[in-house]
């Protein structure tokens, strides 16, 4: 017996999506994994900021159904929305642009596409360079679109702010380095 249940995880990704987003922009991670070392000291205004996201871009690659649904969730955050797709979408409130574009001018960067031959290390260190100092990559889609080897020497190095994954090229296995670094945010898939 084979099915098809399409749009039965539309919501519960892109809701998934945003929780990555926000716990990377925010720290969320690094601020819990402080409280329980003991190592908050108190309330301080500029202790941990994190980034906001009113007014950035949200670069979206692959914009079908999680892909817009994510976008929606954007726009209550007051994120233009950009997106690259193999089809353009009627979406008047957001900007297709090329994947190069895309990169060079998120704040944030969330993947959504289909594990294909075209789209494996889709992600890689040039893709990663092309990024700005200050955006964030999140990736929901198949864990083989990024070359975590990649990310970790972009995240080491802060050629980028930050990273929010759910799913790995090797799962359950997470590239070691990843695991060492505490501006990635890494859930189970």
């Amino acid at each position: 017996l084979v099915t098809n249940t399409p749009g039965v995880l539309t919501d519960a990704t892109a809701d998934l999506t945003w929780a990555l987003i926000l716990g990377a922009t925010r720290r969320i991670g690094e601020g819990e994994r402080l409280v329980r070392a003991g190592q908050w000291k108190g309330f301080s205004f500029d202790f941990m900021l994190g980034a906001g996201l009113r007014g950035k871009q949200l670069g979206i690659v692959g914009y079908g159904a999680i892909g817009q649904a994510v976008a929606e969730r954007g726009r209550a955050f007051g994120m233009r929305i950009a997106y690259v797709s193999r089809s353009p979408k009627p979406d008047a409130d957001a900007e297709a642009m090329p994947l190069d574009r895309l990169l060079a001018t998120s704040d944030v960067v969330s993947l959504h596409c289909p594990l294909t031959p075209e789209t494996t290390h889709l992600i890689d260190a040039a893709a990663l360079a092309r990024m700005k100092r200050s955006a964030y990559l999140i990736n929901t889609s198949r864990g083989p679109v990024v070359d975590e080897k990649a990310l970790a020497w972009a995240l080491r190095t802060r050629l980028i702010a930050g990273a929010g994954l759910d799913v790995y090229e090797k799962e359950p296995l997470v590239e070691p380095d990843l695991l060492t670094l505490d501006n990635v945010l890494l859930l189970p898939h």
